[in-house]
């Protein structure tokens, strides 16, 4: 089982993985609150430092990179001062633009975090949440068709935040072609396309997602009736899998009828934040490593809870990630 893993983390580094979906800026002021404003009951803070990162879809990109692959991400932005801070970001990371589409009738999404103290304040989102326009779309499944003819992907993840860079055209563009060429999907849904995803590989909901998508009212720990909700899903949208993070309790993966819970491991949460985009990442270089899908949920489970040991948004540590992976699966005598 060592050789099997070690061989899959190294078989990340051959990998391109195609990233779909609604990218933005997470931008963050630090500073320090020590009076009242005479203006209205609310805090002063002097802010003494600025920065900003990849966000949103972005973070799965960033994620998928720090595996050791290849990530494109395909988004449309706008042609805006967020949109050129974006692109210097990919620059920085030496990250490629090839799948980053821009519109001047779109605004670049940007949520700006406001900290004192390690103590979050304030969060204030620019954006504009609504479907691109028809020929908007028109143009973005273009775009997807030529990076699918003229690249070979591992694997294609949907990122999806609701801002409508996914829409349920795109999607089945997506998934028919990616079928055609034997390519996974994944996906990290959100409301507004819940139940468009049809066909795709494996579907990455979080519990109160899966309990607001089939319309049940499930209580978190019941795995017989969260196994009922998983198979009504995979019969609804003709899914492989149905992958269900359950925070605390770890993960809940379905198959071949059957299912598997993979607890969460002991750990100092500090920060949740990214945690869900972290797995899909992980779930996507490691089912295309063609690992077992148990293996692929205990590796993204692992690595969701890693991440959450970090303050902020943060890619996974691959090395990391490879030795505590290798220490469960032998503690296991797998």
């Amino acid at each position: 089982m060592k050789n099997t893993i070690e061989k899959a983390f190294t078989d990340f580094d051959k990998q391109t993985i195609l990233v779909i979906g609604d990218v933005m800026i997470d931008s963050y002021m630090w500073g320090k609150v020590d009076r009242i404003s005479p203006e209205a009951p609310v805090p002063i803070i002097a802010v003494s430092k600025r920065e900003n990162r990849m966000g949103g879809a972005a973070n799965v990109g960033l994620n998928i990179r720090a595996l050791g692959a290849k990530a494109v991400m395909c988004a449309m932005i706008g042609d805006d001062e967020g949109g050129a801070i974006f692109k210097r970001l990919l620059k920085k990371r030496e990250m490629t633009d090839e799948g980053i589409l821009v519109s001047s009738e779109r605004k670049t999404t940007i949520k700006t975090r406001v900290i004192s103290d390690n103590q979050h304040l304030l969060r204030v989102d620019e954006e504009e949440i609504y479907a691109l326009t028809k020929n908007q779309e028109k143009i973005f499944i273009n775009h997807l068709d030529a990076l699918l003819k003229n690249q070979n992907f591992d694997a294609i993840v949907f990122e999806d935040y609701d801002k409508g860079n996914i829409t349920p055209a795109i999607i089945e563009f997506v998934v028919q072609s990616a079928t055609q060429q034997n390519i996974p999907t994944l996906v990290d849904p959100k409301k507004r396309n819940f139940l468009d995803y049809k066909g795709v590989t494996l579907f990455k909901p979080n519990f109160k997602e899966i309990c607001d998508g089939v319309k049940i009212d499930l209580k978190k720990g019941d795995f017989a009736a969260l196994n009922n909700a998983t198979d009504i899903l995979k019969n609804e949208l003709g899914a492989k899998y149905v992958m269900v993070t359950l925070s605390e309790l770890g993960v809940f993966i379905t198959e071949n009828g059957s299912f598997h819970q993979m607890p969460a491991e002991i750990r100092d949460i500090a920060d949740v934040s990214g945690a869900g985009d972290t797995v899909i990442s992980v779930a996507a270089c490691s089912l295309a490593s063609n690992l077992s899908i148990r293996q692929v949920a205990v590796i993204a489970n692992l690595a969701g809870g890693l991440v959450c040991e970090k303050i902020g948004v943060v890619p996974i540590d691959k090395n990391a990630l490879l030795k505590e992976t290798v220490a469960y699966f032998k503690a296991l005598r797998l």
